[in-house]
């Protein structure tokens, strides 16, 4: 029977992420993230979130992702993504995203934002997190 196997497999895949040391559970405490209270947002769907940030003591590639969420829709929409470097000093960020037909419209919304490093664990990249942020924001048309 060969589900038998692949079950053991699967078991002892989950055993050996089990063993691995956790991540740090907190973040250096001068790592920061701040989000634009304005956002443009272009006839086509485009909007551009941007920021400043700072962090230290990565070991692996650190990203900059965010998410707009408007109105009473809890769909958030995923804008972009950028690398990051956390060298301690303060850096602009800025990410830009295409959000298909018009489910973004000029006014408030709600803007989530967070620093992740992929901190190498095991032979695995595992998710560090640096710093995130929730703000609600203007979206205005440009």
């Amino acid at each position: 029977m060969l589900l038998r196997p692949a079950l053991a497999a699967a078991a002892g895949a989950a055993l050996a992420l089990l063993a691995l040391p956790a991540p740090a559970a907190t973040a250096d405490p001068t790592d920061s993230l701040t989000i634009a209270s304005a956002a443009p947002l272009a006839a086509d769907g485009t909007v551009v979130l941007s920021g400043t940030y700072r962090c230290v003591g990565n070991t692996g590639p650190v990203f900059i992702s965010s998410a707009v969420q408007q109105g009473e829709d809890s769909a958030r929409y995923g804008i972009g993504g950028s690398r990051a470097v956390c060298d301690g000093a303060v850096h602009t960020w800025r990410n830009a995203g295409r959000v298909q037909g018009d489910r973004l419209t000029a006014g408030p919304a709600h803007v989530e934002a967070t620093i992740t490093e992929l901190e190498p664990r095991g032979g695995l990249p595992l998710p560090r997190f640096h710093a995130t942020r929730q703000q609600d924001v203007t979206l205005t048309q440009s």
